[in-house]
């Protein structure tokens, strides 16, 4: 499809993931709406809203940096009245922001619990509720929502079942969504998840430090990914990063590698065996 002038939302672009796929369709021409928290640059993380704007138009498109708690109602309302004022319209909401703690039950506080059914949950269906008004005007609207595919394994509750809730309630918003919308043959809303583990700052700040930063995927894979995805036709469906490059026939991943010499590291909720043909 042609993407030149199509206008993206992506929560959490930033950063990682986001700003990956931001760059890559924004090198196609299209706007993209930068949904962030980082408004002045930080101690830890790299970047702000608006230094990632600057990032998409030298990549060949647009942006509007747009900060914004993807919990707040109002903050969610006025991102989308700003995006759809510069340019007319969206396309494709992108939901990525998350808030992660691999922690257990006793040792999750409830602010903690709070926070991450607020922002992974709840910001997905506000998000996407909040656009879709504008995404049913679009000829190829699209939800890409960067959640696991549902399994209800008991494996994958024990340890961490506040994180486990908030990341399926991401991914049943979006089956809701597509199965609301199924008649509408303009409007698509997926799932996308990496086989491995990404080289972002949750990883490197939260989960494994630079030793799994070094067994993991460059956020380019999920970049290119969604694109496939968000060009298609599909709808209802939880997508792997992997899979779907498969399906575009794509066999050599050793270029999204951070270290070839590293063994890569399975991703949460994906089956270890998964990993076996892997390059």
């Amino acid at each position: 499809m042609n993407w030149k002038g199509k206008t993206v939302l992506i929560s959490g672009a930033t950063r990682g993931i986001g700003k990956a796929i931001g760059l890559r369709l924004a090198r196609e021409g299209a706007n993209i709406g930068v949904i962030g928290k980082t408004d002045k640059p930080h101690a830890v993380l790299e970047g702000t809203v608006h230094t990632a704007v600057e990032e998409m138009k030298a990549a060949g498109g647009d942006g509007l940096a747009l900060v914004c708690d993807v919990r707040d109602e109002g903050m969610v309302q006025a991102a989308v009245d700003a995006l759809v004022a510069k340019f007319g319209g969206i396309d494709v909401v992108i939901n990525n922001a998350s808030a992660i703690s691999l922690s257990g039950t006793e040792e999750t506080t409830m602010k903690r619990y709070d926070l991450m059914q607020g922002v992974n949950t709840r910001g997905t269906f506000l998000m996407s509720k909040t656009a879709l008004p504008h995404l049913k005007k679009s000829e190829h609207a699209h939800i890409l929502t960067l959640s696991p595919p549902l399994d209800i394994k008991p494996k994958w509750f024990g340890g961490h079942v506040a994180y486990t809730i908030s990341k399926f309630g991401m991914s049943m918003v979006t089956l809701g969504i597509a199965t609301e919308y199924e008649d509408d043959k303009n409007i698509h809303a997926n799932t996308l998840w990496p086989l491995t583990t990404i080289a972002t700052a949750a990883v490197n700040n939260l989960l494994g430090g630079d030793t799994m930063m070094q067994m993991s995927r460059t956020p380019e894979i999920m970049a290119d990914a969604a694109y496939a995805v968000l060009s298609s036709n599909k709808s209802g469906m939880h997508l792997i990063d992997e899979d779907v490059l498969r399906d575009q026939g794509v066999t050599d991943f050793s270029g999204y590698r951070v270290n070839p010499d590293k063994d890569l590291m399975i991703d949460l909720f994906v089956e270890p065996a998964r990993l076996k043909d892997t390059h």
